[in-house]
């Protein structure tokens, strides 16, 4: 009995991670769809600077959005 409440409990906690994992997978991607959807209606700019030199690079990222109807 003991070995099939092990088995139980350790299913229960892979079942409790892989939804944990789920929810996590979920969250990125609302977030990566909002970068996008904000990336299709005006553009984004990056300042990225050296740490050595202390040179700046921008990186702008720009997308054209259909307008809807």
């Amino acid at each position: 009995m003991a070995e099939k409440d092990k088995e139980a409990q350790s299913l229960q906690r892979v079942i409790e991670r892989l939804d944990m994992f789920d929810q996590r997978l979920d969250n990125i991607d609302s977030i990566v769809s909002a970068v996008v959807e904000r990336v299709m209606k005006q553009s984004v700019i990056l300042n990225v600077t050296c740490s050595r030199c202390g040179h700046s690079t921008e990186i702008a990222i720009v997308g054209v959005a259909k307008p809807s109807r």
